[in-house]
């Protein structure tokens, strides 16, 4: 009918960010290029301009936001692959790029998969808080003035290894969170109980009432360790744990609220996850 948006085909979300993200990683063919002749700095330049011409000549809003977002994640991954191999004092950055582009963007993938209903840009995580973007700054300013003074700092290949075990181990961790709650997973706490919320208990959700803030808490604190930043590292621990303390605490309000004894004996049964995180207090 004129005048009515058409509706998107189930799954084609999914699809054209994983299409658009392999698109951006292609950068990784970049050293192919500098080799035939082209300079470095040049050749970047115009394969810049290409994918986003050609993404403006495939694609028209809504599309082209999605497609935008994820093909320029997938420019850092591949960015991030080929810092890491790089030699230089810059490729324990190459690993943070490749972890922080993977959060992001399996972020909205999963979510384009499991619970497509709640699904938008916001999914991707990007614009989630000026602190967070205040937090990743630091971070980078960090790292590139302590390269400079204390090169010898950012050279710590088994710190920076371990710290992508933890990155490695909270991604996998939130994933599979994701995917145990189905569409019971939201980014956004719930303050209404919808007809098809039910209470997850099985999975990782046996093993920790938060699954999703364990993985996202120690992802975020070993992307510090990755790039083996003193300073962002401990504000990053106690940043987060505050931010998940109070976010367990609404959430959990809103669960007893939804499930009553329910969840009250489930929440006796199974811990947070979180360090010195009980959750919300209950007065019987």
């Amino acid at each position: 009918m004129a005048g009515c948006a058409a509706r998107t085909p189930p799954g084609s979300e999914a699809r054209l960010s994983l299409a658009t993200f392999l698109l951006g990683a292609s950068v990784l063919a970049l050293p192919l290029l500098t080799r035939a002749g082209l300079q470095g700095r040049t050749g970047l330049a115009l394969y810049v301009a290409g994918l986003n011409a050609l993404l403006l000549l495939l694609y028209r809003p809504p599309r082209y936001q999605i497609a935008i977002r994820a093909c320029f994640l997938g420019f850092v991954f591949g960015c991030g692959v080929l810092l890491s191999f790089s030699q230089s004092s810059w490729n324990h950055f190459g690993w943070y790029m490749c972890s922080l582009s993977l959060f992001h963007y399996s972020e909205y993938l999963v979510t384009a998969v499991n619970n497509p209903k709640s699904l938008s840009l916001d999914s991707f995580l990007l614009n989630h808080s000026v602190e967070y973007t205040v937090a990743a700054l630091s971070s980078w300013i960090e790292f590139t003035l302590e390269n400079i003074f204390w090169p010898e700092l950012k050279q710590i290949t088994w710190l920076s290894a371990a710290g992508l075990l933890m990155v490695v181990f909270g991604e996998c961790l939130r994933k599979a969170a994701m995917f145990t709650a189905g569409s019971n997973f939201n980014h956004v706490v719930q303050n209404e109980k919808s007809e098809t919320h039910t209470l997850v208990t099985s999975g990782v959700y046996a093993w920790f009432r938060h699954p999703s803030y364990v993985g996202w808490f120690y992802w975020s604190i070993g992307t510090q360790v990755v790039l083996c930043n003193p300073i962002c590292g401990v504000s990053y621990a106690l940043t987060v744990w505050r931010f998940f303390r109070d976010r367990t605490e609404e959430e959990e309000i809103s669960l007893i609220h939804f499930f009553g004894d329910e969840y009250l004996e489930y929440k006796k049964r199974v811990p947070t996850g979180l360090p010195f995180i009980k959750g919300v207090k209950v007065e019987l």
